[in-house]
């Protein structure tokens, strides 16, 4: 008889557990969401059980990225710590305060290397080149390439190759384009010309990205892609994007196949160029002054660099090269746009320029000379100068940096950094 009624009382309860078991997870996950909302105020964004801040972050990603981090950097007073899934590397410290910087990039600046990381997810396009390098690697690459990058030899040839771009490829595509009044898309006509001139400079190669029709070419496209699936790694825990390399899919398998294509494309260029340059040691003539050639020359120990570390040093200017000043041209155009009275004083101080020069080339009718400006010219357009800067200070062509902790620190505004932070 008692065991009668123990039964039916348990079959009981558990009727009513699972009657309320949907009320119940209803009312979990509102207690789960509105606790993980109210530490928005603390944390920055909200974090959530498991995947702590990525959905916060993916949500950024369909938007305007850079404006959405500024704006959460912004209301934590200039840092926050990101929590990102459990048992990921998408844990980190993001801060813009000044001091911070400071404190990072100079002070301090041995205990904040790019890191393994870093070094890890991009080691596949950069290789050891001077942007993946840290320590006495980076001091070394460092004071080669200011060695080469000096030279008048190589000055010259990054001046008269962009002037030779801008007056051969990018006037025709834009007179071209305002004769048909066809839209144009102003920031990957300027990623052409910067690809086009970096790689002239690097390699002393020219591929012609900003010819007429603006045809695809394979290399650049490679190189486009191989950074887009490099950079998607930034944002993939460490474990998944390893498994679709093992596995060779996804995005890896798409920067497998474009790395592909770029080792080809410069491995050939390397190998040509030792060529010529034996035969011109042999007859004398006047060799390239590109940096492939410059670098082909005996490092600070006289010792040749290997092919692996040209190859790693032409990817790595031609990145440095190609976004940077594409990007920051296509902001200042963009803000031109927005502020037509900043247009109108550049021009002002263009047209007072050309009409100074004693050499006739203040004839406003003769296109050619007025366009064709001279270094000491362009040294003279400080409202230029300011306004180019100022759009760089606005919109930075690399808004974000990766820095690793190697021993515990405290930034000057009281965030504690962890070592491996």
């Amino acid at each position: 008889m008692n065991q009668t009624t123990l039964h039916s009382s348990s079959g009981g309860i558990l009727g009513l557990l699972l009657t309320l078991l949907p009320e119940l997870t209803i009312a979990a996950a509102i207690f789960v969401a509105i606790h993980s909302l109210r530490q928005k105020n603390r944390n920055g964004l909200p974090v959530w059980p498991l995947v702590g801040m990525l959905p916060s972050l993916l949500l950024g990603l369909r938007g305007n990225m850079y404006e959405w981090v500024s704006g959460v950097i912004d209301r934590m007073n200039g840092t926050f710590i990101f929590k990102g899934p459990w048992l990921t590397s998408l844990h980190c410290v993001v801060t813009a305060d000044p001091r911070n910087l400071e404190h990072l990039l100079k002070t301090r600046f041995a205990s904040f290397p790019k890191g393994p990381y870093f070094r890890g997810i991009v080691r596949d396009l950069l290789g050891e080149g001077i942007f993946n390098a840290d320590d006495e690697e980076w001091r070394r690459q460092r004071r080669e390439a200011s060695l080469r990058f000096h030279s008048a030899e190589f000055r010259k040839l990054t001046a008269e190759s962009l002037v030779e771009l801008v007056h051969s490829r990018l006037v025709p595509v834009l007179e071209d384009s305002a004769a048909q009044h066809a839209q144009l898309d102003l920031q990957d006509v300027l990623l052409r010309l910067t690809f086009d001139n970096v790689c002239m400079i690097a390699f002393g190669v020219d591929p012609g990205c900003l010819s007429p029709g603006l045809p695809i070419i394979p290399f650049a496209k490679a190189f486009e892609d191989a950074t887009e699936a490099s950079v998607v790694r930034f944002i993939t825990p460490t474990a998944l994007w390893k498994a679709l390399r093992y596995l060779d899919i996804g995005t890896e398998r798409k920067l497998k196949r474009s790395l592909e294509r770029v080792d080809e494309f410069a491995y050939n260029v390397i190998r040509k160029r030792e060529q010529d340059l034996l035969i011109k040691a042999s007859t004398a003539a006047a060799s390239k002054s590109d940096l492939l050639t410059a670098f082909m020359k005996d490092d600070e120990d006289g010792k040749p660099f290997s092919e692996k570390f040209l190859r790693d040093i032409c990817v790595n200017f031609i990145l440095a090269g190609r976004d940077t000043s594409s990007v920051a041209l296509a902001w200042f155009f963009w803000l031109l746009d927005k502020n037509p009275a900043v247009e109108e004083r550049i021009l002002e101080e263009v047209c007072r320029i050309v009409a100074g020069r004693s050499d006739g080339g203040g004839d406003l009718d003769h296109d050619e000379v007025v366009f064709l400006f001279r270094p000491e010219e362009v040294k003279r357009m400080d409202y230029l100068q300011a306004a180019l800067s100022e759009a760089l200070r606005l919109y930075p062509s690399v808004p974000v940096d990766h820095k690793e902790v190697v021993e515990d620190e405290v930034f000057p505004d009281g965030t504690v950094l962890k070592k491996g932070t």
